[in-house]
């Protein structure tokens, strides 16, 4: 049942798609990052246990809020963008497992062990992460993922109870062709992969 995307469709979501650090004047409504989460959602994790917990701000309150928690650089990137996702780890995942994995134990796998729960879920919350921008490639919006934020700021700021710790931010919305840098090279496949 399953065929290769055309050409085009690689293109939107791989070859052509660039990080952005400007953004068009154009919203990106509720109802677009509810169609998002409907499809990034799908994406494996280890267990099924999907320890990432989005907040997207979107109102100036909010954006002023995470302005100060904002590396220098980063701050005209995302007060610019129509909506910014903060990408959250679930430090507590696990106690969603009887439900997400019903057919063994896994919350005892973690209970108990906070090594494993912080591998965990910043491995898979980071996977979601990756599907979130490739769910927002699908439907037609662009995507500025950054590493440059104060994260005590932002996890004192948006979450205040401790479960939750941030692990990465990305600007939504329609990218600014003209605000791009030069296309930055990429590894060959001889540089970063072997076959054995």
């Amino acid at each position: 049942m399953h065929h290769p995307l055309d050409d085009t469709t690689l293109d939107q979501l791989f070859r052509e798609a660039r990080s952005h650090n400007g953004w068009l004047e154009q919203d990106v409504t509720d109802e677009q990052l509810q169609q998002l989460y409907a499809l990034m959602k799908w994406g494996p994790t280890a267990a099924n246990a999907q320890p990432a917990r989005i907040v997207f701000i979107k109102g100036a309150e909010a954006k002023e809020r995470l302005k100060p928690c904002l590396a220098e650089g980063n701050v005209e990137k995302a007060m610019s963008a129509p909506v910014v996702a903060i990408i959250g780890m679930d430090l507590e995942f696990y106690e969603k497992l009887p439900k997400l994995f019903p057919h063994t134990d896994a919350r005892a796998w973690y209970v108990g062990k906070p090594e494993a729960i912080h591998d965990a879920a910043f491995r898979n919350s980071s996977l979601q992460g990756a599907y979130l921008m490739m769910a927002a490639r699908a439907l037609g919006l662009d995507c500025g993922p950054m590493s440059g934020f104060d994260a005590d700021c932002i996890n004192r700021t948006f979450f205040p109870d401790g479960k939750v710790k941030v692990n990465f931010i990305c600007a939504i919305g329609h990218g600014d062709p003209s605000k791009l840098f030069e296309r930055l090279p990429r590894l060959e496949f001889e540089e970063a992969c072997r076959i054995e």
